[in-house]
């Protein structure tokens, strides 16, 4: 059984007369790549916030680590987070910027330092300034900043908002390296789900505070990939009919009153005809199949 390393029950926060976060469900398993989608507001920081001690819950629990309350705040020194840029000095080099760091965290293995900028890429630039980093070197260096303590969990607020589509496949392949080279585990927030899609396993939709669905990558194809939706009162005999007369096997039931066929080249029109020769009532039978992006925009619409 997967070890967990996160996990909520109701976590609430509110401020005066706005509720920030909505009573929110979640699990993260180790070494998950997990990914927060939600439009801007939409309370993936304050999930943020809350597990790594910089603001405090109105009701509700979490876990860390398997600890809950007061041993769930000692766990945090496990937690690199990326929520707050820190305020690099911009005529300072990344190395120096980094060992500035290193001192306030009571950190003296400068080899850390070297191991934390070569697993972002950045040891050919550690001697360059800071203000002369692109934008993606410095979220970079950010995350660097992020791995000084040896994490064992990651914690990253829209660490790819504003880069270019290179910046932005550097950063999956570092979150990739850090992942299964490291073995450490990722929350990554982000309003963009095709950019999160490329590199999490798993996924938590949120909207206005609200957890909307906790879904895993391979649910999420099934959900967005094409398919024949079959909706009947006997999906049993609609099972037996669609093997043994069109010979199909990619199909899932959904429930006992819905499966969805995934083979390519089957046309609606004739399942409905072989189903209704085989004595199957069909009460719906439609082609689906929606993009990340309307997906997303279909589930924030239900939220809303």
């Amino acid at each position: 059984m997967r070890e967990i390393v996160v996990r909520t029950n109701k976590l609430t926060k509110k401020y005066k007369n706005c509720t920030a976060l909505d009573a929110a469900d979640m699990t993260v398993y180790r070494e998950d790549i997990y990914g927060l989608i939600g439009r801007n507001g939409a309370g993936k920081t304050t999930i943020m916030k809350l597990l790594t001690g910089l603001t405090y819950k109105t009701s509700g629990e979490f876990e860390l680590f398997g600890k809950t309350g007061a041993e769930a705040a000692n766990e945090v020194r496990r937690i690199g987070s990326l929520i707050e840029n820190p305020a690099f000095f911009g005529n300072l080099t990344a190395y120096q910027n980094l060992c500035y760091y290193s001192c306030q965290k009571g950190i003296t293995d400068r080899g850390q330092i070297d191991e934390a900028l070569k697993m972002v890429g950045l040891t050919e630039n550690k001697n360059k300034k800071f203000r002369k980093f692109s934008l993606g070197m410095k979220q970079r260096l950010g995350i660097a900043f992020a791995m000084l303590d040896a994490p064992d969990l990651m914690i990253l607020d829209e660490p790819i908002n504003g880069l270019d589509p290179i910046a932005i496949s550097e950063l999956r392949t570092t979150f990739r390296k850090l992942n299964t080279e490291r073995g450490i585990t990722l929350i990554i927030s982000s309003h963009i789900l095709s950019e999160l899609y490329a590199v999490a396993n798993r996924f938590l939709f949120i909207d206005n505070g609200k957890v909307i669905k906790e879904s895993t990558k391979q649910e999420l194809d099934l959900e967005c990939s094409r398919c024949i939706v079959l909706r009947s009162e006997n999906i049993k005999r609609a099972v037996t009919v669609i093997e043994d007369k069109l010979g199909l096997s990619d199909y899932k039931v959904i429930d006992n009153r819905e499966l969805r066929i995934y083979e390519e080249n089957v046309r609606p029109d004739i399942v409905n005809r072989t189903l209704i020769n085989n004595d199957v009532d069909v009460w719906e039978i439609f082609e689906s199949g929606v993009s990340l992006e309307d997906y997303f925009k279909k589930l924030v619409g239900e939220g809303s």
